[in-house]
């Protein structure tokens, strides 16, 4: 085991040294390596247990969707807003269908082409970020489309592995079985997304002061492998469990910690695995597959223009920057190895659909940075040939899709209430399912034959509702002190009756709950039993102490999920709203940080005349946490201060270019200098003879620091600044070299 290991960690680190030199993906050096330690390239392989590096390569994967999960969170696939989700949708089912039925036409199984199409509907979350990192676009406003997109595709990578291990374990396509998969899904996802922030921010921060670095790495590995294992206990994929814990430690405030400290672990396993993707290549596949390659990545480079293309123009985005987004989005990446694995563990997938998807990746991430340099030039052919008519009805349909309209309150709040009594309505059923399943038979067993049926029946009922009662009233009072619903409530009439049907809808729902457990329990007709449910929801909502546990309860559940957001939010520069309706005009807002080395520095706005100068607009100046809004032409800049500025990708980057030209520049290199430690004596002739060292000004004219005085074999170390200097003191001083040889040959 030791032996492998060596092998594959000396190999990986050599290959990826060389891509890194090659400006290549590291990812693709793991690759490499793992077909130069496998068996297929050069007829043999180095290593004495291939099943060991396929088992580690499985716990990489889980690593991966852990790490996923820490930079995805739910309330952030919100925050990317409209316009990536849309995208993502048409790109997704897109290229879904295109790869299904370019499987079909190639002879593939329904099966296979499901799995070809899921392989090449998603990009390269790594690839892109890196690749527009290197060319200097993460700032632009096409990138931050591009990773909204990519958040999306990231989560429906997750679900599609959920759905293929669904369709792999029945071997056939079956549109019950995936809808009742994705509901079950749904409840998963929804009840360890709400246990995990109602319990795991608050046991984080009682601890908070305990957890050591060491400590935090251990418990976050710990709860990664826990939720993998009730994943699995669940029937869905370990990575999903991975996945889920890691989205949910994403909303607590040790989030960048814990993504800091797993990063390590993340990165030696996650080569593992991509070594051991390398390893089932095999060359001479390649070559067979060689005109099947060819279609796939054409289909992959043509299809991801179109739909992002047309998904981004979908979303409101301008021609420009849907094509410099389709361009950016022209590769297939990790999740293509991740599925590929996923299928070839289930037996379920032709071998030679790996080492091709694996070619495909391979070859489009190579030519990423090639594709985007083209989106520019295809824009500025493509726009003057459309007619004046198709030019303004894009940019009107961009202007009138980002320009925030108001909803209705009714609206507003039906929304809420929905999504609220979904959430509460889940927990409810998983409570039951414990319950029915687990509790109750233990409850028969324990007690049963001691006390008569009719008193055990009554206890076991009031157990549940005993326990469901803080759902029940959470269910109840759903956004009833929202601010929606006080202004429908003092609203008129018609609103009032609109309002009225919302509280039937919380009144229904717990009824239907509480009288599923009395006719569980007892044998009553169907009428008795529901308005016995009612009178139990109407005492339970009339309850004081209730209230007040509910209330405890939920305060602790919001302050837990928005405790990342109200940190995030005293450090935003700018809201999201704007942001996005400046998105209309083709202007973004960028922020950077004026440097120390600036000749901007201690110059006012209008001597600077940055707006002619660049075209950009200086929106705020962040200074030591002071926001300086709409600065005036007698603003002055100082060095470190955060400028964020609205323009478009030109005016931006002409700024940029204004501030590279600002910089200082050194004609002769830096001397350095160093402090040193020097003795001197004090002669009878010495200038100091009788001055104190506060007279003297030693520090302030010599910049000079008198260490320590030797007088009469006593040592006074740090002296007094009142001290008089006297004949036959030995004197330690400290200095600057140059300035401490002046300072003694002046004073001996």
């Amino acid at each position: 085991m030791v032996h492998d290991l060596c092998i594959i960690m000396l190999t990986a680190a050599i290959v990826s040294i060389l891509f890194k030199l090659l400006r290549q993906p590291v990812v693709l050096g793991y690759i490499v390596a793992g077909m130069l330690v496998g068996p297929h390239l050069l007829g043999g392989t180095w290593l004495t247990d291939t099943q060991s590096v396929e088992t580690w390569g499985q716990i990489g994967v889980l690593f991966l969707l852990f790490a996923l999960g820490l930079e995805f969170s739910f309330k952030k696939l919100i925050a990317v807003g409209g316009t990536a989700i849309i995208a993502a949708i048409v790109i997704l089912t897109g290229m879904l269908l295109t790869g299904f039925l370019a499987g079909r036409c190639l002879g593939l199984n329904e099966l296979n082409s499901l799995f070809l199409g899921a392989m090449l509907s998603m990009s390269s979350t790594t690839i892109v970020f890196k690749a527009l990192d290197d060319m200097g676009l993460r700032e632009q406003q096409f990138a931050k489309i591009c990773f909204g997109i990519l958040i999306v595709e990231d989560l429906f990578a997750v679900l599609m592995m959920v759905i293929l291990s669904s369709i792999g374990e029945s071997g056939a396509v079956k549109g019950g079985t995936l809808i009742a998969q994705f509901i079950k899904l749904a409840a998963y996802l929804i009840l360890w997304f709400v246990l995990g922030i109602w319990l795991l921010p608050t046991l984080l921060r009682l601890f908070r002061k305990h957890l050591s670095d060491e400590t935090l790495v251990i418990l976050a590995v710990g709860l990664c492998l826990g939720m993998v294992l009730l994943a699995t206990a669940a029937g869905f994929s370990s990575a999903l469990g991975a996945f889920v814990i890691g989205s949910v430690l994403a909303e607590t405030l040790e989030a960048e910690r814990i993504e800091h400290l797993i990063s390590p672990v993340k990165d030696i396993f996650g080569a593992i695995f991509f070594v051991s993707v390398g390893m089932l290549i095999i060359p001479q596949q390649l070559c067979t597959h060689a005109a099947t390659i060819i279609i796939l990545i054409l289909l992959v480079e043509i299809g991801q223009i179109t739909f992002a293309t047309l998904g981004t123009l979908l979303s409101g985005a301008s021609l420009k920057v849907s094509m410099q987004t389709a361009f950016s989005l022209t590769q297939i990446g990790e999740f293509a190895f991740i599925i590929a694995a996923l299928g070839q563990q289930m037996g379920v997938m032709d071998p030679s659909l790996y080492p091709i998807a694996v070619a495909v990746s391979v070859i489009t991430t190579f030519l990423t940075p090639f594709v985007i340099r083209l989106a520019e030039p295809a824009y500025n052919h493509l726009w003057p040939r459309l007619t004046p008519a198709i030019q303004q009805a894009l940019q009107n349909y961009a202007r009138q899709r980002n320009t925030p309209t108001q909803e209705s309150l009714f609206r507003r709040l039906f929304k809420k209430i929905t999504l609220t009594l979904l959430i509460y309505a889940t927990l409810l059923s998983f409570l039951y399912i414990l319950y029915f399943t687990y509790i109750l038979p233990w409850l028969d067993n324990t007690i049963g034959q001691h006390i008569p049926t009719t008193l055990l029946k009554t206890i076991e009922l009031t157990i549940l509702l005993a326990t469901s009662a803080p759902l029940l009233y959470a269910m109840l009072t759903a956004q009833r002190a929202s601010q929606e619903n006080k202004q429908m409530w003092h609203s008129t009439h018609f609103e009032k009756a609109k309002l009225l049907t919302l509280v039937m809808l919380r009144l229904l729902l717990p009824a239907i709950f509480v009288a599923y457990a009395i006719s569980r329990t007892f044998t009553l007709t169907s009428s008795f039993v529901f308005l016995i449910a009612l009178a139990i929801v109407i005492a339970l909502l009339l309850s004081r102490r209730l209230r007040r546990n509910t209330a405890a309860l939920t305060q602790q559940f919001n302050r837990n999920l928005s405790a990342r957001e109200r940190r995030a939010e005293e450090m935003r520069t700018i809201s999201q709203q704007f942001t996005q309706s400046l998105a209309a005009y083709d202007i973004h807002i960028a922020e950077i940080t004026l440097p120390p080395t600036s000749t901007l520095c201690g110059k006012n706005l209008r001597d600077l005349n940055i707006r002619n100068r660049s075209g950009a607009t200086i929106l705020r100046i962040q200074r030591s946490g002071i926001n300086i809004n709409i600065p005036g032409g007698n603003t002055i800049l100082f060095p470190a201060d955060k400028i964020i500025i609205a323009g478009s990708d030109e005016q931006i980057t002409a700024f940029r270019q204004l501030l590279n030209d600002s910089q200082r520049t050194q004609d002769t290199p830096h001397k350095r200098t160093h402090v040193r430690l020097q003795q001197f004596t004090i002669t009878p002739t010495s200038p100091l003879l009788r001055h104190t060292i506060i007279t003297a000004a030693i520090r302030d004219k010599a910049h000079c620091l008198i260490i320590a005085i030797e007088r009469d074999g006593v040592l006074i170390t740090n002296p007094e600044p009142t001290l008089t200097f006297q004949q036959g003191d030995i004197i330690v001083a400290a200095g600057e070299t140059d300035q401490l040889n002046q300072f003694i040959q002046q004073n001996t």
